[in-house]
């Protein structure tokens, strides 16, 4: 038995006897193994101590029991469950903040295990790289939250270990939603309470939209009842006598329908028909254009641009010189060597799935045509025998066009830009092959942390609620009509040094939006290639934290549900699923290439989505042509 009187041993013991005081529950089961801590089937899972225990290694591991045995002692799931709100933003913070009350009113009532809280969070942020992060890609917004809600809670600053998180979300948080985090650690002891109040939290952070239309009533009859006490005469006042009921009883519907008026001027058919009259000529005939911008001075809240004039769409030959652009162009083929025949083979599988899809079809039995070998014998006895030819049907597969939007932004400098580029080479001339127009795009800043837009914005004394301010640099690589061997040297653009800055997802997705709705294909497809959210330090320093982001959301869920262009996105080392409806998210960078060929080939093998036509110009039918892809990837060499 000397084995159970090892260090480690006993710290099992000890900590298994603290965990089960703390969360109140003696026949809790706690195993330990693996790197994490979990919770799963009612059984309690720890990491495995060393042999010998130190000090640091001892407070870190009470500590994530600590956090672990808080929420289950003080947190209600059911609760939790009905409180949660539909946006995976919101849920995300929903989650963060409640753990951190959990934990800050443990740590507030025990002050060892504040301090056993402290190292077990220190080691987390260090493992994430807190310490170092300078944009919003690398700090999340809940988990920046969740440090403000535990500093209210708790009475202890964030550590040192979250520093670079803290700098770029804290101004931004407590000026947008400083007041709703106070009322946070009032309400803590309160589950259901401090729901409520972290409601109003999303709220101020611009994320209202993500709270669902059950949110939206609750605040509507919430500023009611506020607006009905504030107007509610004091009980023996002579107004109290004066005043029929019926009067007070309609204040709130006033209130309620003066907030209804004023969505409806939002959504009104008569903002839709201004938008459409300022539709460039020769787009009238598409669909209907979203509505992506507000009017001015309609919703503060609204996405808008400070000034354009700054703004450029410029091709990647008059970026740069030939000379250094082929120079450039032989740097990435240099980089590409071991690369490019794995995402060529992934391609010429792409082109065989293709490939397949343009079998020839036939017409049996017509009066003319090409004379059918299966008729000879028959033409042999009876040469004026009728229905003896067959003729090749159309196909519609090379009514397709195919934009590849990459991001330029700085998070993507080194090997994501290198394998983007070579993907997007690739299937370009892959797609090339079996006759799909491919179009090669890119979008990025003309400056950091904010461009000539920015200083005019200064210069006009700082307005608030300015909109975006940067200027933007949209990149056309291969525009969709130029073959690719006379596109093939602007990929290497990518490599220059001081090209890659911020990145504004929103309108870039709009711009490329747009150049889709002015080709004549039938099939219009979009893929995105990202590593994160839109960044911008500039714009977001000056508007809401979620500012960027909100847009984009928008913007992603006016083309799914109202255009005919067909979306897809895949993420580089962060989760774009939250934003799109197709997408797909890869943890290493080499697994570029198997996604876009996938995705492809997966939306290949679908039914295209119905283009909406004008009503002056018939549809012309559109058989679905996809059976022998259909047949190629059941009975090809697999994805």
């Amino acid at each position: 038995m000397a084995h159970d009187n090892t260090p480690a041993e006993n710290f099992r013991r000890a900590l298994s006897a603290a965990t089960r005081a703390i969360a109140k529950d003696r026949e809790l089961e706690i195993r330990f193994g693996g790197e994490a801590s979990s919770h799963v089937k009612g059984k309690l899972v720890l990491p495995n101590p060393s042999e010998e225990v130190g000090a640091l290694e001892a407070a870190r591991l009470r500590g994530k029991a600590d956090a672990m045995a808080l929420k289950l002692a003080l947190h209600d799931i059911g609760g939790h469950q009905k409180s949660l709100p539909p946006g995976t933003t919101a849920r995300a913070i929903f989650e963060a903040a409640e753990q951190a009350r959990c934990e800050g009113l443990g740590a507030r009532a025990m002050r060892g295990v504040g301090d056993n809280l402290d190292a077990a969070l220190t080691e987390r942020c260090l493992k994430a790289g807190f310490a170092q992060a300078e944009d919003r890609q690398a700090a999340p917004l809940e988990d920046a939250v969740s440090m403000l809600v535990r500093e209210r809670i708790s009475g202890r600053p964030a550590p040192d270990a979250a520093k670079g998180l803290m700098k770029v979300w804290r101004e931004d948080l407590e000026s947008s939603a400083g007041e709703a985090l106070d009322a946070l650690a009032d309400a803590a002891h309160d589950q259901s309470a401090f729901a409520k109040a972290l409601k109003q939290v999303i709220r101020d952070l611009d994320l209202a939209d993500e709270l669902g239309q059950d949110a939206e009533d609750e605040a509507d009859d919430s500023a009611d009842d506020d607006a009905g006490a504030e107007n509610e005469p004091e009980a023996g006042s002579d107004e109290t006598e004066q005043e029929p009921e019926s009067d007070s009883a309609d204040d709130p519907a006033d209130a309620k329908g003066t907030s209804a008026d004023s969505e409806d001027i939002h959504y009104s058919g008569e903002s839709q028909e201004t938008l459409e009259s300022d539709e460039e000529p020769g787009e009238s005939h598409q669909a209907a254009r979203p509505n992506w911008v507000a009017p001015r001075g309609e919703d503060p809240n609204a996405y808008r641009v400070f000034t354009t004039k700054y703004d450029e769409t410029i091709t990647a030959a008059d970026l740069c010189e030939p000379g250094e652009l082929s120079r450039l162009r032989r740097n990435l083929d240099q980089h590409l060597k071991g690369l490019e025949s794995a995402v060529g083979r992934l391609a010429n599988r792409l082109q065989r799935k293709l490939l397949a899809q343009q079998q020839r079809a036939w017409t049996f039995d017509q009066e003319e045509g090409v004379l059918d070998p299966a008729r000879l014998p028959r033409v042999i006895m009876d040469p004026m025998l009728p229905l003896s030819f067959k003729q090749e049907t159309d196909t519609e597969f090379r009514d397709t066009i195919v934009t590849l939007l990459l991001d330029n932004s700085g998070s993507m400098r080194g090997r994501p830009i290198l394998v983007a580029a070579a993907c997007a080479d690739i299937l370009a001339r892959t797609l090339e092959r079996v006759g799909v127009k491919t179009e090669i795009l890119g979008f990025t800043t003309r400056a950091w942390k904010g461009g000539r837009s920015k200083e005019d914005w200064l210069a006009a004394g700082k307005p608030p609620n300015p909109g975006r301010l940067n200027d933007l640099r949209h990149i056309i690589y291969k525009a969709a009509d130029a073959p690719w061997r006379r596109a093939r040297p602007n990929l290497g653009l990518m490599l220059r040094d001081g090209l890659l800055k911020e990145n504004i997802d929103g309108e870039a997705l709009q711009w490329a939006w747009k150049r889709l709705l002015a080709r004549p294909e039938q099939r219009r497809i979009l893929m995105v290639i990202s590593d994160g959210a839109p960044v911008d330090d500039g714009t977001q320093s000056a508007n809401s934290p979620a500012y960027l982001e909100k847009h984009l959301r928008e913007t992603i869920a006016a083309i799914e549900t109202r255009s005919e262009v067909e979306l897809l996105a895949i993420g580089i080392g962060h989760d774009v699923t939250r934003y799109y409806r197709r997408a797909v998210t890869i943890v290493d960078v080499e697994q570029l290439a198997g996604a876009m060929t996938d995705q492809l080939a997966a939306l290949f093998d679908e039914e295209p989505r119905v283009a909406r036509r004008p009503r002056h110009e018939p549809a012309t039918p559109r058989g679905d042509g996809l059976s022998a892809l259909k047949r190629a990837v059941m009975t090809g060499s697999g994805r």
